[in-house]
């Protein structure tokens, strides 16, 4: 399964990038993509004419880069091991917005490859994780995404912390909602469930982004819960309060 950028990729992994266009604050398709070039830093080669220190290591032709959507480009690469180490790198990309440009715009972006998350234990982990989202309030009309927060349920000094973040990070991350309707009887449950175990693709560190159209359900009270995957462990979370009003 691959990564996205901010999933704490490493070596070996297949990697996803992306790129937004927008035009007056709205999604928009760019005229063409004619390379995505990505480089590490490395400051072995820093100098007065290189001062970041950026060394190339990869060049992918625009061919390869999927218009996912109207404004929404992506391109997947494998970090094989003989060309890419630990480390930051920029992956740059040389666009030209619509046909009359007289120069190619060169559009940057971060990422890191990390090391391997190997751990070792006589036991099994014993770990819990706390789920956050919001807004949870939204108009009837609204479409925008809502930002779902994982935190490591553990003891904020414990050297294991950063393990149960990364964990988190590039674990599956799923979320269903349901209308809400006090006593219902139970055997209408599933007929209330209006999003089943949806997967979250956009991951940003310990945060997830899911795009909810309001359009498309009825106003009122709905229960929200995620569903994180963690090896053979899944990790449910209590069910949230969402309301859609006019």
């Amino acid at each position: 399964m691959g990564k996205e950028r901010y999933q704490n990729p490493t070596c070996g992994d297949e990697i996803t990038l992306r790129l937004f266009t927008y035009n007056s604050n709205n999604r928009s398709n760019v005229q063409s993509i004619q390379e995505v070039k990505i480089y590490i830093i490395d400051d072995s080669v820093r100098n007065s004419e290189n001062p970041e220190g950026l060394r190339l290591v990869q060049t992918i032709d625009g061919s390869l880069v999927v218009e996912e959507e109207t404004g929404q480009y992506s391109v997947t690469f494998i970090a094989n091991p003989d060309l890419y180490s630990i480390g930051n790198y920029y992956d740059i990309w040389s666009v030209t917005f619509e046909s009359n440009d007289c120069a190619t715009a060169q559009i940057s972006n971060k990422f890191k490859i990390y090391s391997h998350l190997w751990f070792t234990s006589p036991i099994p982990l014993v770990y819990d994780f706390n789920f956050n989202f919001r807004p949870n309030r939204l108009r009837k009309g609204s479409k925008r995404y809502v930002m779902i927060q994982i935190t490591p349920n553990v003891p904020r000094g414990a050297d294991i912390v950063p393990y149960y973040e990364n964990l988190a990070i590039v674990s599956d991350l799923r979320v269903s909602m349901s209308l809400s309707c006090g006593e219902c009887v139970p055997a209408e449950e599933d007929l209330r469930l209006v999003v089943d175990r949806h997967l979250v693709e956009y991951r940003e560190k310990g945060y997830g982004y899911w795009y909810l159209d309001t359009n498309l359900y009825e106003e009122g009270i709905y229960d929200v819960w995620f569903e994180l995957a963690l090896g053979e462990n899944i990790y449910v979370s209590e069910k949230n309060a969402l309301q859609i009003f006019s």
